[in-house]
């Protein structure tokens, strides 16, 4: 697995090997040594998995505040998407800045988003299947969201009316949301 450094410090783009032959492929999606040698020390604690089965279906920008913030390592399982980290701590050279990338169950990639940062990501084909590993539980409490379309961030999404969960339309603005980061 090859990890690379993206514009925003902590925010890795990870290339696993694939072996293909004419039957199909195998790819290795996690490796706890590969990760360490990475600096990648977190402990994964629950897997999550979403099915998206229409193009153009935006989920996010979530994150979870301290003490039960998320690091994440999101793939691609089937379709594509449009993968967004958004670094939302106040006192970051980087805070508001954003990174997107397209990971798709043909280029294997991962994104690795770290505590402090909201993630989301856009469907780009119908039957998009997404899968991530979080070092902490799903916290209800600490449960927070930005919206998706905040001028402030200027993310530059690949649809301009996304499919939306209620949820996700009424997040608030960067400026008005709630983070402790």
């Amino acid at each position: 697995m090859e990890v690379h450094e993206t514009k925003l410090e902590g925010v890795y783009l990870l290339e696993p090997n694939v072996y293909a032959d004419d039957r199909g492929y195998f790819v290795e999606t996690y490796n706890e040594n590969v990760f360490k040698k990475a600096g990648i020390k977190e402990v994964f604690l629950q897997d999550n998995q979403s099915l998206s089965k229409q193009a153009g279906t935006l989920r996010g920008l979530h994150y979870q505040l301290n003490p039960d913030s998320q690091l994440k390592v999101v793939r691609c399982v089937t379709g594509a998407i449009f993968d967004v980290a958004v670094d939302i701590r106040k006192k970051s050279p980087t805070y508001k800045q954003w990174v997107g990338v397209v990971l798709s169950e043909h280029n294997q990639r991962q994104l690795l988003v770290p505590k402090g940062f909201a993630h989301g990501f856009c469907t780009l084909v119908d039957h998009t299947t997404v899968a991530y590993k979080v070092d902490q539980l799903y916290s209800p409490l600490h449960d927070r969201g930005i919206r998706w379309n905040d001028p402030e961030l200027a993310i530059e999404w690949p649809c301009s009316q996304p499919i939306l969960s209620k949820k996700d339309r009424a997040h608030p603005l960067l400026h008005k949301a709630e983070t402790n980061f």
